[in-house]
């Protein structure tokens, strides 16, 4: 098997296809035969890194210098470019697996991201690791899951009770201000300071927990055929207004795990 090619893991009834060669994507996660994840063109779950949702203008700054990324989603850049690139197994067996992505142009640091995927009968753990071989520099890492909206008769319920939300300014980026919780449709990041806890319900069909130690989730259902959850490392712009420093001794680790029980 070549290093890109998609690795396939089981546990019971469930199964998740990764897909290195794309971005180190779960293009599939199938439970007792039901696509839990949207297909097509926007699709599965890609990790967001080195940086997670937009970048306002692209730029961000390290101590006194300021770099510009690439602009993929003007007048922004948005969640980093580990998608778009081939990434490397490292290793697959048959219910765990791990991946590997040396940072490269246009990100200006070296370093290198992890993603170790671990499957079992009711739920999958994902990892990210960001280490540097150098020079300390901020990073995000977050997961951007398209979950079908609709598995049966009934479209998905999203329910959580985060403390606050972002208010989120014309250009789509947090203002800085904490509001309280406003009703859906959102395209909005919230504070779980317990960390994130959000319950998917597919009524008569499954239920799917999305929980992780961060503090910090974007959730966007303004799509017809999709909701997304986002656990991640900070907020939108996060390199700027709450940069978490990837240093020689203090590597960045998160991970989020999703358990499902079925209806």
């Amino acid at each position: 098997m070549s290093s890109d090619e998609d690795v396939t893991l089981t546990a019971g009834d469930a199964e998740i296809t990764l897909q290195p060669g794309n971005g180190c994507r779960v293009g599939s996660l199938k439970v007792g035969g039901l696509e839990l994840l949207r297909q097509g063109d926007r699709y599965g779950c890609f990790p967001m890194v080195p940086w997670a949702g937009r970048i306002r203008e692209g730029k961000f700054r390290n101590g006194g210098t300021t770099h510009q990324m690439p602009l993929n989603s003007p007048p922004h850049a948005i969640h980093g470019f580990a998608r778009d690139a081939a990434w490397r197994t490292a290793r697959a067996g048959k219910t765990e697996a791990a991946f590997t992505y040396d940072l490269a142009d246009p990100w200006p640091y070296e370093g290198r991201v992890t993603q170790l995927i671990a499957l079992t009968e009711d739920s999958l753990t994902l990892t990210l690791g960001i280490e540097t071989y150098g020079d300390s520099f901020p990073a995000q890492a977050g997961w951007h899951p398209w979950f079908n909206r609709g598995l049966g008769q009934e479209d998905v319920r999203v329910d959580f009770g985060p403390a606050w939300q972002e208010e989120r300014g014309d250009d789509h980026l947090p203002t800085g201000n904490r509001i309280a919780p406003t009703p859906g449709p959102w395209d909005d990041c919230f504070g779980m300071p317990d960390g994130v806890d959000v319950t998917l319900t597919w009524p008569e069909q499954l239920e799917l927990k999305v929980q992780s130690r961060e503090q910090w989730v974007v959730v966007y259902d303004e799509q017809e055929a999709a909701v997304c959850v986002e656990p991640q490392t900070g907020p939108p712009d996060g390199l700027n207004t709450l940069p978490r420093l990837v240093t020689p001794i203090d590597p960045l680790e998160t991970s989020t795990t999703w358990t499902w029980t079925r209806l």
